[in-house]
């Protein structure tokens, strides 16, 4: 770089702030003209802006200036960052003026000195500041803003965000930040929701909301998102304008800012004058509120927003300067979930496809034969929108994968159960239900509870919701059961029975494992559990209840009040559930009767006399396996007193013998199998007991 000592005279020469052109005048006849062609250019600007507002046309580049409240200053740099983008001849002339034909882009300085003489040069500087429409809202972008030792403000160079260029050219385009994670919803374009999505009561909730002054910020929070989209869309409609979604949750996820997602979000609603909807809100709260600084966002906002995330939230009320509504989205009820049903399965017909009959018949016996498969579906399975639609998505899968183009009741039973939250499964083991009503023997006083308790659970949407028994008498749609009974009496069979009737899954948990000597660690063990299981539309089965429940006996120290809290909060939990929850234990007598009082259903698994014994040798013994036909059953059900589990396990081993010997099942390897199982219960055989 060479600097000649008369040109460093002549800018030291030249005041404090000034430009160049202070120091340069036109001839007088030049600058006449000059001075002519601006006002005649401004002149033919302004008519043509006449013109196209009588046309109804639209000026973007007005529209922008309008939009976020640019100076004549403003919208002058705006055009001057802009004609590079539009012409590249502006590249060299920026290169000449700045001399440096590396610096194609003008830079703070130069569109200083082309805009500003005089004082006004200091003022105008406020315009490029971080907190001016201008970089505030990223219509331009400064370079050499990095670094340990950034570059002087009036040295950085500024371009227009190309996201801006496509707009002004008649095309939406999102910033970088936003790529992928914001779309414009057109309604002249696409296909808006159905309303129907929504019930009757949301949808004329929405329409006084649109009628309020000054717009409102709406909140919409819970666990159905397609609800909360809809419910854009439905606000769009009724207002006549454009949806913009933006997923605020993944522009966070890609290491951005809260503040510059909103920020980008609400500039491009201001572009394109759409419904701003900022949906997975939730990434953007700090200990569930939003910082000050997004809230400032929303209300210097002028329009409506629509704000969806899970979580509900709310603002300082010192710091409010907007109205604010909340519109929770939950889980449908019965009677929407049922019209979601019939909606999504009107939608799902595909070339050759078809659905049987029995969808939209009556079930098959499984405890209230008055309703049809799809109220069951309905009153079974808590599904948002969201995973309804997906159900009747993966249940056609399920049916191609089949084989068939004919859509079975079972295949919506199966794809509901996957839709369900599947991460309970890392807390608890999955039981595949293997048992029906056949298969379980039972005196009929308990048999006839457990078909109560699967006809409890079938009737919860008619009882509770319909004839409004869970506004006054139920606070929850929980179904509580204990199972008592001796080891193998078949309380674990009993629970496998009540979810293959009912199609749900089955989770076993075994208390024993989440009790915990450290206070407080067993709430936090259980909670884990519920919370997971809030969504799984699942039966928890909670085994060796003899751990965490104990008579109520005096309290004699810390542990003793605590053993006790434990005890109630599982029981609050399980009240809480909107399910079905089945404590196991195998001493009754252990439990307080004041916390068994709480439980809804109790079954007492009695020891099998020797009737049902010779029953369940007889439903066990899979008809498959080859045996002899001297196999007597009446003889083991008389001689040896078991419970089911173990006359199971007779029968396992005893196959297992027989495979190694090469043939059928016969009395020895019955009788063989019995000594092991007693010997591994500590019971003594005599000779005389295996003799046939």
């Amino acid at each position: 770089l060479y600097v000649s000592e008369a040109e460093v005279d002549g800018l030291l020469a030249r005041p404090l702030g000034s430009n160049w052109g202070q120091t340069v005048s036109l001839p007088a006849v030049e600058a006449e003209a000059f001075t002519l062609a601006e006002a005649q250019a401004r002149q033919s600007l302004a008519e043509f802006a006449a013109t196209a507002q009588a046309q109804a046309q639209r000026l973007r580049l007005l529209e922008l200036a309008t939009a976020f409240g640019l100076s004549r200053f403003e919208l002058d740099a705006l055009l001057i960052c802009l004609a590079p983008s539009l012409d590249l001849r502006y590249e060299r002339i920026y290169g000449y003026l700045q001399d440096d034909v590396t610096r194609k882009r003008p830079s703070v300085n130069l569109i200083l000195d082309l805009l500003s003489a005089g004082p006004t040069r200091w003022q105008q500087m406020a315009c490029f500041a971080p907190t001016a429409p201008l970089l505030k809202y990223r219509l331009l972008e400064l370079s050499g803003t990095g670094g340990a030792d950034p570059s002087p403000v009036l040295s950085q160079t500024l371009r227009v965000d190309p996201a801006v260029v496509a707009w002004l050219l008649g095309q939406y385009q999102p910033h970088a930040h936003l790529e992928g994670h914001a779309h414009l919803s057109l309604p002249a374009n696409e296909p808006a929701p159905p309303a129907s999505l929504l019930p009757e009561p949301m949808q004329t909730q929405l329409g006084r909301l649109v009628q309020q002054a000054p717009p409102p910020i709406i909140i919409c929070y819970g666990p159905d998102r397609v609800g909360q989209e809809a419910a854009a869309w439905h606000l769009a409609r009724q207002t006549g304008r454009a949806l913009l979604q933006v997923d605020l949750a993944a522009v966070v996820a890609t290491d951005q800012l809260p503040l510059t997602g909103v920020r980008l979000a609400l500039r491009d609603a201001r572009l394109t004058g759409a419904l701003p909807c900022l949906l997975g809100w939730e990434a953007c709260l700090e200990e569930g509120s939003p910082p000050p600084a997004l809230l400032e966002e929303l209300y210097a906002y002028p329009e409506a927003v629509i704000v969806a995330g899970q979580a509900a939230w709310h603002a300082a009320e010192a710091s409010r300067s907007r109205r604010l509504f909340w519109l929770e989205f939950p889980v449908p009820a019965y009677d929407h979930r049922l019209a979601l049903w019939h909606h999504f399965l009107a939608q799902a017909e595909w070339p050759g496809g078809r659905l049987i009959e029995g969808i939209n018949g009556h079930n098959g016996g499984s405890g209230s034969d008055h309703l049809t498969d799809l109220e069951l579906l309905a009153g079974q399975f808590g599904l948002t929108i969201s995973q309804i639609r997906d159900t009747v998505a993966s249940a056609k899968d399920l049916a191609v994968q089949r084989g068939t183009e004919t859509l079975h009741k079972d295949d919506l039973f199966q794809a509901a159960r996957s839709h369900s939250n599947p991460r309970l499964a890392s807390l608890a083991r999955k039981i595949v239900p293997r048992y029906d009503w056949d298969d379980i023997i039972l005196p009929m006083d308990q048999r006839t509870i457990l078909q109560e308790i699967v006809t409890t659970v079938q009737g919860r949407p008619q009882v509770l919701e319909q004839w409004g028994v869970g506004r006054k008498l139920a606070s929850s749609a929980a179904v509580t059961v204990l199972f008592a009974g001796d080891p193998g009496t078949g309380k674990t069979m009993a629970a496998e029975v009540i979810a293959r009737v009912l199609k749900l899954d089955l989770y076993k948990i075994d208390l024993s494992t989440m009790v915990s000597k450290y206070i407080g660690e067993t709430e936090k063990n259980l909670e884990k559990i519920f919370s997971e299981a809030e969504s799984s539309n699942a039966i928890l089965f909670f085994d060796e209840a003899d751990a965490i429940f104990g008579k109520r006996s005096e309290v004699k120290d810390a542990h003793d009040r605590y053993a006790n809290i434990e005890v109630s909060y599982l029981l609050q939990r399980m009240e809480a559930y909107d399910g079905v929850t089945i404590l196991a234990t195998n001493l009754r007598a252990n439990l307080d009767e004041a916390f068994t009082r709480r439980l809804q259903f109790a079954v007492d698994f009695p020891f099998p006399e020797a009737e049902d014994r010779l029953r369940i040798w007889q439903t066990l013994f899979p008809p498959e396996v080859p045996r002899r036909p001297d196999l007597d059953f009446d003889l083991l059900a008389k001689r040896f007193k078991l419970a089911g589990g173990n006359i199971r396990n007779i029968i396992i081993n005893a196959a297992y013998q027989a495979a190694a010997d090469g043939g059928q099942v016969t009395m020895a390897h019955l009788l063989h199998g019995t000594r092991r199982e007693l010997q591994k219960m500590g019971r003594w055989v005599g000779e005389d007991d295996l003799r046939i």
